[in-house]
């Protein structure tokens, strides 16, 4: 519930907590492309853990359609904050 709270407020942090939640059916069932649009939501306001984790969705094509292009720019973008996993 905090979580979501979060989410609707726009905190990037809660964005990606309750991402989480749908991307391993934490609490809720499984849904990738309600992840993705949150995971985006958060790296669109520079949280660098959402960077990657939309990262992930775009080389995975999971939630959004494949694209290397896209997760090397989130990658990077993500890399340049000091995310450990995105260097």
């Amino acid at each position: 519930r905090l979580f979501r709270r979060g989410a609707n407020k726009g905190r990037a942090d809660s964005q990606c907590g309750i991402a989480i939640c749908f991307e391993s059916g934490k609490g809720m069932p499984v849904d990738h492309d309600e992840a993705a649009r949150l995971f985006r939501r958060a790296a669109e306001q520079g949280n660098p853990r959402g960077q990657y984790a939309i990262g992930l969705c775009c080389r995975d094509g999971k939630g959004v359609k494949q694209d290397d292009d896209a997760a090397a720019r989130w990658f990077g973008l993500a890399a340049k904050q000091g995310h450990a996993k995105a260097q």
